[in-house]
């Protein structure tokens, strides 16, 4: 009798990748990435070493493109979020619900984002430093959009300040584990929004 040996299903070169930066983010997250190896994200996806090496180049390569995939998504979950807002308050505290929302949805590879010892090659702390710049960017421009006659300099100070309090408040949030999406937008606001009307209550009201 002749046994029909299974038809193995060709992964297109985009869901490879996916696969692996999934597995990789992970790997990462777990290990750090010194102690990281091409070996351990190899055996979670299911392929050999020179797949990797062929889609990513290195394992500073493949970190990076892990980055550079959360820098995107991040981009997009809290523009989303905040777009669809009716006003000012309601564009931080849903962009803010949506940063917490995605690192839950991320797991312990969220970790890439905001804990510098997961990330100590030199050209990935750069990516990262490139995600808090692009947040920052973005910060500035909600509230600029709503108070253009605003100093400029002012409100990028103020999203500078909002964006490292988010990193820490996340990284706070995940040594705890108790604090929920919910409960780190509320403590964000309390501290961002108030202070936003005490340090400048004309300008808020603009906003």
């Amino acid at each position: 009798m002749q046994v029909n040996k299974p038809v193995r299903r060709r992964v297109s070169r985009p869901e490879r990748e996916r696969q692996i930066l999934d597995a990789a983010s992970a790997v990462f997250a777990e290990r750090g990435y010194q102690a990281a190896s091409m070996d351990m994200v190899a055996e979670r996806v299911g392929v050999t070493k020179p797949v990797l090496y062929d889609h990513f180049g290195s394992k500073e390569g493949l970190l990076l493109a892990c980055i550079a995939r959360a820098r995107a998504e991040l981009l997009e979950v809290t523009t989303q979020a905040a777009t669809g807002a009716a006003d000012p308050e309601g564009m931080l505290r849903n962009g803010f619900r949506a940063f917490f929302d995605f690192l839950d949805s991320r797991g312990a590879a969220s970790t890439l984002l905001y804990e510098e010892a997961a990330t100590p090659v030199g050209a990935a702390a750069e990516a990262l430093e490139g995600i808090r710049n692009q947040q920052t960017g973005f910060i500035a421009g909600l509230l600029a959009a709503q108070a253009p006659e605003a100093d400029a300099r002012r409100l990028e100070a103020y999203a500078q300040v909002i964006v490292g309090a988010s990193e820490r408040l996340a990284l706070w949030r995940a040594r705890r584990g108790d604090v929920s999406a919910e409960q780190a937008t509320e403590f964000l606001m309390d501290l961002v929004w108030s202070g936003l009307a005490t340090a400048a209550p004309s300008k808020v009201q603009a906003l």
